[in-house]
C-alpha cells in the first residue's frame, strides 16, 4: 500500500502524515526491508528500554543506578551537543555495558528536515560520540520519531540502523505525568520484543528513575530480561526474513 506523505511522525504513537507529491511507503514496507525497527518479533521474554535526550549529569546516573540494581542493560540515544558538555556521562553509560545511539546534535524537529541538515545533525553527533568515547554508534533515532526516505538514506550512509519504538510503549515521561502512570504504561502493555521509549533528560523531573524502581522488579518477577537494542535485534525470530538493502 502506498501513502502520499513526506514525513511520518509517531511521537504520540500515531502516524501523522503531511500530504505532498513525494510517495513514501507505509510502516510494513520499511519494516519488511529492515529499514526501520519498531519492535523485534521474538519468543524470548526480552525487552529493550531506551532513553532519549541525554546525557544529563543528574538524571542519567540515577537511571544507571536503578538499571544496575536489576541487572538491566539499556540503550541511550544521546544528543550530540549534550555529549560535548557531559562526555564523562557517556563514558559511564558505556562502561556499565549499556549501548549509546545517535539522536541528532541539537534535537531539531526532523519533520520535513532538509537532507543537508539531516546529514549535519547525524554526522556531528557521530563525531561527538567518537571523540568522547572512542565508540562508533550503530543506531539512530530521529527526534520525534519523524522519518522520510532522505532520513533513511542518510542513516544508511552513516552505517546506522534507524530505531523507533513500540507504539504501545511510549511512556510520555517527558511530560512528567506521574511515576505510577509511567509505570502502568509499561506494565499493562508489555510484550516480548518491546522497545520502550523513555528519557534520561526531562527538565526538573526524576519521575523516570522512580518509575523504573516499580517497573523493573515487577517485570523481572514475570521472567523478563532487559537488553540493549542491538542485543534484542540479535534475538529476532527468523532473522533472515528481512530484505537487506544497500545504497
Amino acid at each position: 500500500m502506498l501513502i502520499l506523505l513526506v514525513t511520518m511522525s509517531i511521537y504520540s504513537g500515531n502516524a501523522v502524515a503531511s500530504p505532498t507529491s513525494q510517495v513514501v511507503k507505509d510502516r510494513s514496507y520499511y519494516e519488511e526491508r529492515g529499514d526501520i525497527v519498531w519492535e523485534v518479533p521474538t519468543q524470548k521474554k526480552t525487552i529493550a528500554f531506551t532513553f532519549d535526550d541525554g546525557p544529563d549529569r543528574k538524571q542519567t546516573p540515577k537511571i544507571l543506578e536503578v538499571l544496575d540494581q536489576y541487572q538491566a542493560k539499556a540503550t541511550f540515544f544521546v544528543v550530540g551537543e549534550r555529549v560535548e558538555r557531559f562526555p564523562e556521562i557517556v563514558k559511564l553509560v558505556l562502561s556499565k555495558g549499556h549501548e549509546v545511539g545517535n539522536h541528532s546534535f541539537y534535537h531539531p524537529s526532523f519533520q520535513n528536515i532538509s537532507k543537508e541538515k539531516a546529514v549535519n545533525e547525524i554526522g556531528k553527533t557521530q563525531q561527538a560520540i567518537l571523540k568522547a568515547t572512542g565508540h562508533t554508534a550503530v543506531l539512530f533515532r530521529p527526534p520525534g520519531g519523524s522519518y522520510d526516505q532522505n532520513i533513511i538514506n542518510v542513516s544508511k550512509q552513516n552505517n546506522l540502523q534507524l530505531i523507533l519504538w513500540s507504539w504501545h510503549q511510549d511512556t510520555k515521561d517527558w511530560r512528567a505525568p506521574g511515576v505510577q502512570r509511567i509505570a502502568n504504561k509499561v506494565l499493562k502493555n508489555v510484550r516480548n520484543g518491546d522497545i520502550i521509549l523513555m528519557h534520561d533528560y526531562v527538565y526538573n523531573s526524576s519521575q523516570t528513575s522512580e518509575a523504573l524502581k516499580i517497573i523493573l522488579p515487577e517485570l523481572k518477577k514475570q521472567g523478563y530480561s532487559f537488553v540493549t537494542v542491538s542485543q534484542l535485534l540479535s534475538q529476532k525470530d527468523n532473522p533472515n526474513t528481512h530484505i537487506k538493502v544497500t545504497q
